[in-house]
């Protein structure tokens, strides 16, 4: 009998259609500041990104409701 110790190829960002952009990038880095600093609520979250003024794609103050909506548009 023969064992294999090989562990199958898994690419961490496989799902992922393109390169992140600098907002993408931006916004994944405050997010994890305030998951690590502020909280994980909902409402820790949108608190959190706009005391740090990081905006909406938009330009605009984030609400829960475009959190959302930016996150399913992003796949998250």
């Amino acid at each position: 009998m023969t064992t294999d110790t090989a562990w199958p190829y898994l690419e961490p960002h496989q799902t992922r259609g393109h390169e992140p952009t600098t907002y993408e990038l931006k916004l994944a880095r405050t997010l994890e500041e305030i998951f690590t600093h502020d909280g994980h609520g909902l409402a820790d979250v949108v608190a959190g990104l706009n005391a740090r003024q990081v905006r909406t794609p938009s330009g605009a103050p984030w609400t829960e409701e475009t959190f959302r909506t930016e996150m399913q548009r992003l796949g998250a």
